[in-house]
């Protein structure tokens, strides 16, 4: 099972918070994958398609639950990709139109509704509840081990966007995205899908999300210090070969033997020791010396070499 699969029959086991959250959530679910059909004055068909057993299973409970019509239940199996595809369909009966007033699909007048009703959100839970049924019908939730990316796929420019004004009043910022001829309302920041995730009642997907974080934390961490120290241990071999190209050019001015025995016996060490950093060079000197210690040594061994180089260029001229 994919992980949107798992987090889509999570949250078509939760429990309604109060008596108007099912409509909510049965509102969502037909606004999201169904599609209205209009034989006549009056007369309409509504169908709803999904590969998807909670979507099929959540539909057709709320659906007698709430509304008490008649639904027809179709079953469909895709030779080609051999998946189930249900389909549920509220045929033309005496109260079909009462409930897609109800459900926000039709207004009082018979039109259609661009956004979404507030008399069907009106309460914080059934903004959860819409918005979970928003999931349940056409969400997507990418592997938390790969990229953090969880998406809605809607139709029309006018309910996308209030489907994402309805997540940023729960404290989630959602962008709408045009995908040919559908919407996509889409969350990236992991710290934005978890909540919502909490939020709508995926508890067990919310942890699985953690672990994944935790892990990756964990990666990034050991790949920032693997990189760091290797940047740190190219950056000391290039200075040690700088500071070995340093003493030969003392060696050949004949400065070399003439050195203090401080700068003289640094030198030896260099040479011997031409993988080391300053640090771990310090290390084995007796007594030990710091890294600063050896650093000023370095500065006066390029003021001695600098000043050779002044001195011939001056005798050449």
């Amino acid at each position: 099972m994919s992980f949107t699969a798992e987090v889509r029959d999570e949250l078509s086991r939760c429990a309604p918070t109060c008596e108007y959250c099912n409509l909510a959530t049965l509102a969502a679910l037909t606004r999201v994958c169904g599609t209205l059909g209009i034989a006549g004055p009056g007369r309409y068909r509504l169908q709803v398609a999904t590969e998807t057993g909670a979507v099929a299973r959540t539909m057709i409970g709320l659906t007698h639950q709430i509304l008490k019509l008649k639904t027809e239940f179709t079953v469909r199996k895709s030779v080609l990709h051999r998946v189930r595809n249900y389909l549920i369909a509220l045929p033309d009966q005496p109260d079909l139109e009462k409930a897609l007033v109800l459900l926000g699909i039709l207004d009082r007048s018979g039109g259609l509704v661009a956004g979404i009703p507030h008399h069907v959100v009106a309460r914080d839970c059934c903004r959860l509840a819409y918005i979970r049924g928003s999931l349940i019908a056409g969400g997507f939730v990418a592997d938390p081990r790969g990229d953090f990316h969880l998406e809605i796929s809607v139709q029309g420019e006018a309910f996308a966007h209030a489907l994402a004004d309805l997540i940023g009043q729960v404290g989630v910022h959602a962008r709408v995205n045009r995908r040919r001829s559908s919407y996509a309302v889409y969350i990236k920041s992991a710290e934005d899908i978890v909540l919502l995730l909490r939020q709508v009642g995926a508890p067990r997907s919310v942890a699985e999300i953690e672990d994944a974080r935790s892990v990756k934390s964990v990666k990034n961490e050991v790949n920032r210090r693997v990189n760091a120290e290797l940047a740190n241990q190219g950056r000391s071999a290039g200075a040690a070969q700088r500071q070995i190209e340093l003493i030969d050019e003392l060696d050949r001015q004949g400065l070399l033997d003439g050195l203090p025995e401080a700068l003289l016996s640094f030198c030896a060490l260099r040479r011997a020791h031409p993988d080391l950093s300053l640090r771990d060079l310090g290390q084995i000197c007796d007594p030990p010396l710091s890294k600063s210690a050896l650093y000023h040594r370095v500065l006066r061994l390029e003021k001695l070499a600098g000043e050779a180089r002044q001195k011939n260029d001056e005798t050449l001229q």
